[in-house]
């Protein structure tokens, strides 16, 4: 019965079983050999039978001894790999992140390696989702959203200053110049695509630039920045967009801004959003800390590029907003 069963004799028989004799299985078990003798000597009291066949100073099993240990070996197994487990697990650090899409898969995706090279006892969970996480009720550590920053009860941090103008793929530019020099004339002409959830839109910054007549019907609408871009560098028309989502395409050239007469709208607008009390925690200080010098990075090289190519920013904050992030 469960209540008889002695589990230090029987780790000392399956140590001495496994090992081959007494002294390694002391040497294991970091006790005596008179000690490991003495746990055999009473599992072997306790069952009526003999375990080992006693050969001078060999151990040999004995058919119950076999069919004791190979039971007790797997036990005892199962019982190691659950024990290194549930170590692992509590020296493992866990974060939980949720993260605008595009901006998760664009941005950040790229760079979360050298966050887990760095860090490599995390247990990282990314959620790249258009849901803004209930705190109070989810299991989240922090957001990355995009927008003003203004979450209401909330910390909000800055980390990615966003840098806005139309672009386009090279071939559709040209397209363009071919019917006019005039860079607000081509913008008249242009297939405007629409990023409906982006901060800045085509309604907002075409009166601020002089520009009419433009074609303000969008034949291709998305609320993904990232479906707007794929569809810029394809050649689909004219993008209002995010620099944050699209500098890959325009460090490779694959799209090009309209003009250096427009200025670049810079702004705050990609934000760590965490309640309060998360602030304290080492895995949501050492992520912030970690991302903010990445995004330092990214905007030192984006007005790098921006100032290769002649391109003014100018620094904005607009009062309304036109929607919750979730591109």
């Amino acid at each position: 019965m469960a209540r008889d069963l002695n589990l230090l004799s029987m780790a000392h028989f399956e140590a001495v079983a496994r090992l081959g004799g007494v002294m390694r299985a002391a040497e294991d078990l970091q006790v005596s050999a008179s000690a490991v003798s003495q746990q055999i000597k009473l599992l072997e009291q306790s069952l009526g039978v003999k375990l080992f066949h006693r050969e001078k100073r060999h151990l040999r099993l004995t058919i119950d001894g076999e069919r004791l240990f190979q039971t007790a070996s797997q036990a005892f197994q199962s019982i190691r790999e659950v024990r290194a487990a549930i170590v692992r697990q509590r020296e493992t650090h866990h974060l939980s992140i949720r993260v605008s899409p595009s901006f998760g898969v664009r941005w950040l995706a790229s760079r979360l390696s050298d966050f887990c090279l760095q860090n490599p006892d995390w247990d990282l969970r990314v959620d790249a989702t258009p849901s803004f996480t209930e705190f109070d009720t989810e299991v989240v550590d922090m957001d990355l959203r995009y927008g003003e920053g203004d979450w209401e009860g909330l910390h909000t941090d800055c980390i990615v200053h966003d840098f806005v103008f139309p672009m386009c793929s090279p071939g559709y530019l040209a397209r363009l110049q071919a019917i006019s020099d005039d860079p607000r004339e081509q913008l008249r002409h242009a297939r405007l695509i629409d990023s409906v959830k982006a901060y800045y839109r085509w309604d907002y910054w075409l009166p601020r630039n002089d520009v009419s007549g433009a074609s303000m019907s969008y034949p291709c609408r998305f609320d993904r920045s990232s479906m707007s871009v794929q569809m810029a560098k394809d050649g689909g028309g004219l993008i209002l967009d995010s620099m944050t989502l699209a500098f890959e395409e325009l460090r490779r050239g694959e799209l090009v801004p309209v003009s250096t007469e427009f200025e670049v709208i810079e702004f705050p607008g990609y934000w760590v959003v965490c309640p309060h009390r998360h602030v304290g925690r080492r895995a949501v200080k050492l992520f912030s800390d970690w991302i903010r010098d990445k995004g330092s990075q990214h905007m030192a090289e984006a007005r790098h590029w921006l100032d290769g190519r002649g391109l003014r920013t100018r620094f904005e904050r607009r009062a309304t907003f036109a929607g919750p992030d979730e591109r």
